[in-house]
């Protein structure tokens, strides 16, 4: 072999044994008549000392950053140690040494601190890959995975693969097609998801399935998406929503053990979406501070048994309150000492498109006792008070108060208290914090089609006390003024959403199993029997031929790799990934075909003119 040792392993108890590294050269440092190198593998970095020997053979055969070098000689004590790495202790007196392969110039530094910016490492992500950060990421992703597998065997899990080559059903995002040269004019799709296969499997008698996959959607990209991804993807027969919680919520526990050492032992909350979107304004709440909203005007049929704090600003004629179909505020804590210039920033902040916000209200609670407020002149410093009051302010805090549709504004009021949850120091990388949210919707209106759609996908069961909500009612709107008086609007999903830190880290749902209750999914959504058939049609058959009761979840095992290492980007935890763009800019991908594979696929290309 190549070596007796890897760069990470010798320690102190190693001196005076004979050693072969083989590397890559990190650093190369002259001094005189003798040459120290650093050479690196994937398990860390050992310090070489070539002495003035073989500085003749060094002259005649330079070494540069990343060569790749083979090293023989003998380990020995440091006199300079190095505390930093953990082979500081030792370096290596070289009796001979091979150039393996040289290396040009790296377009940037391979180290942790690298002055290559995020095009120039994703172009050279081989290059990227050998920096210590980049493995480190890898290394977590690794761990995650092998504790996965570890976890669900212990509870008789089976891996499963399924097919990537599959039918075109699009619900959600775009599918990714592909075309078929054996089947002219006729595409497979990549999966969104192995929703299907999976439910299949449960029909199958494999009760216990489990299968860390790729995916694939179609859709605008940003930090935390890909068009490629993967889940950790799992199903159970002959269970109940509670079942499937507790399983998965011992997977995360054991993946926090296993892999961060922390010993997860408080419950995992379980809370409703109502609740949530209430309290937090999205339904994957950041539980880790406070903060929760005061709701002070909001529309009645959205929250129907919520009390009414309206009285707290109304009849003060201050238009932009009276006109606002919502109006919400935060109490932010230990900051009544803002400036004007922040308060202009934090006005500005809500204003950006992302946003989309006209304005600001704020509320200083001064530690003297008294009140300031951008809207005082309409509002007494009694009144200040009470919303105060009833916000939880203290003396210190700053009340932020947004107004204006229900949708945008519950929305932007989660954004603004996300953005100063992180400005305080609140949204700790290193401290984490689980829950479930529960309780879902089953349905969404579509105002543009008039249609209900489904919230998870169309495979989710509704909660059994609204089974026959769905089974005795049309799903046919005849309103659409009025389409949350319909008795769709009510039902809830047997589903849930597992939330880590403010994330979405896995969903999933207990499933529908009976032919007619599936068929009467796909109705509510505009399928016609036609149209069911040609699509799911397999699926309807099977659950002709004794379908169990089964649920599941999936987990995406990027978004749990980033978070557990502290990145917002799930990018930094993925080997080769594409750009925001969706491009792959080391392999140049996607990229074009030459026509006669186009031919051979009998595809003629209409693009769009420029």
């Amino acid at each position: 072999m190549f070596r007796t040792h890897t760069c990470g392993e010798l320690r102190i108890a190693d001196v005076n044994k004979s050693v072969t590294l083989s590397g890559w050269v990190q650093a190369v440092r002259k001094f005189g008549s003798i040459t120290f190198v650093d050479l690196r593998d994937r398990y860390g970095i050992t310090q070489l000392l070539f002495s003035e020997s073989l500085n003749e053979q060094l002259d005649a055969n330079p070494l540069g950053r990343e060569y790749v070098l083979q090293a023989t000689g003998m380990v020995r004590e440091r006199s300079n140690k190095n505390p930093n790495i953990p082979t500081g202790d030792i370096e290596v007196l070289v009796d001979s040494f091979t150039i393996l392969n040289k290396s040009v110039t790296p377009p940037f530094t391979i180290q942790d601190d690298t002055d290559g910016g995020d095009d120039l490492r994703m172009k050279y992500r081989f290059l990227d890959l050998r920096r210590n950060a980049v493995k480190k990421n890898l290394e977590l992703r690794y761990a995650v995975n092998r504790a996965t597998r570890e976890y669900l065997h212990q509870y008789n899990f089976m891996d499963i693969e399924t097919p990537f080559l599959i039918k075109s059903t699009p619900e959600g995002a775009r599918d990714f097609v592909v075309p078929s040269r054996m089947n002219p004019g006729e595409f497979y799709a990549l999966p969104q998801s192995p929703q299907t296969f999976k439910q299949l499997l449960m029909v199958s008698g494999y009760d216990r399935y489990y299968q860390i996959v790729k995916c694939f959607r179609d859709e605008d990209l940003r930090a935390d998406r890909q068009p490629e991804f993967t889940q950790i993807d799992c199903e159970m027969s002959f269970v109940h929503q509670e079942d499937v919680l507790e399983i998965f919520e011992g997977l995360i526990k054991y993946i926090f053990k296993t892999v961060k050492g922390i010993d997860y032992t408080e419950p995992v909350e379980r809370m409703p979406w109502q609740e949530a979107m209430w309290q937090y304004g999205n339904d994957k709440p950041d539980t880790r501070f406070g903060m929760k909203l005061l709701n002070l005007k909001y529309p009645k049929h959205v929250f129907a048994d919520k009390e009414d704090n309206a009285h707290l600003i109304e009849g003060a004629n201050f238009q932009v309150f009276e006109s606002a179909e919502t109006v919400l505020a935060i109490a932010v804590p230990g900051c009544s000492e803002y400036t004007r210039k922040q308060l202009d920033e934090l006005t500005e902040w809500v204003k950006r498109p992302q946003i989309g916000m006209k304005g600001l209200v704020y509320i200083k609670c001064n530690t003297d006792g008294t009140y300031k407020s951008s809207v005082d002149k309409f509002y007494s410093e009694e009144r200040l008070k009470a919303i105060a009051d009833a916000a939880g302010a203290k003396a210190g805090d700053l009340i932020l108060v947004l107004a204006g549709t229900e949708a945008l504004t519950r929305k932007a009021m989660s954004e603004l208290r996300l953005e100063m949850g992180k400005r305080l120091g609140l949204r700790k990388s290193d401290e984490f914090k689980l829950l479930w949210v529960v309780d879902f919707p089953l349905f969404e209106y579509s105002e543009e089609d008039n249609r209900w759609v489904a919230r998870h996908h169309p495979f989710t069961s509704p909660k059994p006390s609204d089974i026959e909500v769905m089974i005795n009612n049309s799903p046919v709107i005849e309103n659409p003024a009025e389409y949350l008086k319909h008795p769709y609007a009510n039902i809830k999903a047997n589903a849930y959403d597992m939330v880590l830190n403010g994330n979405e880290i896995g969903g999933g749902s207990i499933r529908i199993y009976q032919k007619e209750l599936q068929q009467r999914m796909f109705e509510a959504l505009g399928m016609d029997e036609q149209e069911q058939q040609h699509k799911f049609g397999f699926l309807l058959g099977a659950f002709e031929y004794g379908a169990p009761p089964h649920g599941g979840i999936a987990f995406g095992l990027d978004r749990l790799c980033s978070i557990l290492g502290g990145s917002e980007s799930i990018r930094d935890f993925i080997a080769f990934p594409k750009n925001n763009s969706g491009r792959d800019v080391m392999l140049d991908a996607p990229s074009a075909v030459d026509d006669k594979q186009l031919e051979e696929l009998y595809i003629q290309l209409n693009l769009p003119k420029e």
